[in-house]
């Protein structure tokens, strides 16, 4: 019997904050990625406002599952080498408001995948980044250590093999023959 896939349930945190400033005259609400927590059972399975005042907002968003898979182990190994790991959240502003007055934004996968962050970034889609605590991180460095192949050495060739090339990077020819002298120059050789 297969191992099953290692996977943690998390809840996303999202943050609406009020805009202060000259920005504020295009655009009086913004949306931020606040937190990734580990899921519980009382966050039940639906978004929730669980903080409203007149400068901010709070909603939790629960039940998202992150997998690890091995033929990604490339991008875990470059966010858990990296000074800061971090989960990466893709999320998207609802169309149609579905749990409120109006639309709000709505988390729609959670990774620790460098590469999945990139080809989400890539495809312009909204990604962002918050700080993954030490238990998940040494959770991810312990399945990036099992299964991370490191490439197999390849024998360099000896420089004495490699063939010459003249600084234009034409072959270049030796010769172990006499070397011209001057008077091979031309007719008269000589200064005279």
């Amino acid at each position: 019997m297969n191992n099953p896939r290692p996977e943690l349930k998390v809840a996303v945190l999202m943050r609406r904050e009020r805009i202060e400033g000259p920005m504020s005259r295009w655009q009086s609400w913004r949306w931020v990625l606040a937190d990734v927590v580990p899921h519980q059972e009382g966050f039940g399975s639906a978004a929730r406002l669980l903080y409203k005042d007149d400068r901010e907002e709070r909603w939790l968003h629960p039940g998202y599952v992150v997998s690890l898979f091995t033929d990604d182990i490339d991008g875990y190994y470059l966010n858990v080498s990296t000074p800061a790991p971090c989960w990466f959240v893709l999320w998207r502003m609802e169309e149609e408001a579905t749990v409120a007055a109006e639309p709000i934004a709505k988390p729609e996968v959670v990774s620790l995948s460098y590469v999945d962050a990139g080809r989400w970034l890539d495809a312009q889609e909204t990604v962002e980044q918050v700080a993954a605590p030490a238990e998940v991180v040494a959770w991810l460095r312990t399945f990036v250590d099992q299964h991370q192949v490191s490439e197999p050495k390849r024998r360099k060739r000896p420089e004495s093999f490699k063939t010459l090339a003249d600084r234009f990077g034409n072959p270049a020819s030796i010769s172990t023959g006499p070397t011209p002298t001057a008077g091979a120059r031309g007719a008269g050789g000589g200064r005279g």
